[in-house]
């Protein structure tokens, strides 16, 4: 039985938290500065989370305008925050040694499939749209109708209240470390 990509990158994940939290040495500074980024990128999921619909459209709106992987860039911060606050930089470069392999490797596959599932209207699209770092102008077809909006019910139906509950616990418990001086 073949484990897929998903639970791969999860219990990778898990694995290095405990070190992580057993390490972490937050300060107000650090606890600062990653709860900022991490914020950021639970507003960029979010946002993305509103737009997508999985496995139904090939969706560049919103956030997928700027971007081709606005959940991937939002995970990316919403990491590199908590490993920020956890103050030890050599975690930081353990989380970006991490992200760079699995997500490459993730995006790529992705790549792949969209590609085949939706031919040349994801060619045009990839074309005009980074794969990571974000336009600054949003990109629209010719001839496309205006976007949809940001969809509430999307957002809870993709379940991204997880990723925000996640992080929030890991945020707590970096709190709880530095304020009983664990």
């Amino acid at each position: 039985m073949k484990l897929s990509d998903r639970k791969v990158r999860l219990g990778v994940a898990w694995l290095l938290v405990l070190p992580f939290l057993w390490f972490a040495r937050p300060t107000p500074t650090t606890l600062l500065a990653g709860g900022a980024t991490a914020l950021l990128g639970a507003l960029i999921r979010g946002w993305a989370a509103g737009h997508i619909r999985k496995d139904s459209t090939l969706t560049v709106a919103g956030p997928y305008a700027h971007v081709r992987n606005p959940l991937y860039v939002g995970s990316f911060l919403m990491g590199l925050g908590v490993t920020i606050a956890g103050g030890v930089p050599l975690f930081v470069a353990i989380f970006l040694t991490f992200y760079l392999l699995v997500y490459t490797r993730t995006a790529m596959v992705e790549v792949k499939f969209l590609e085949e599932r939706y031919g040349e209207d994801y060619r045009a699209y990839a074309a005009a749209v980074p794969l990571f770092l974000p336009r600054p102008l949003p990109w629209r077809p010719d001839g496309a109708s205006p976007a949809p909006r940001f969809s509430l019910h999307r957002y809870r139906q993709n379940r991204e209240w997880e990723a925000g509950l996640g992080v929030t616990a890991g945020f707590l418990v970096l709190v709880a470390k530095m304020t009983l001086g664990g």
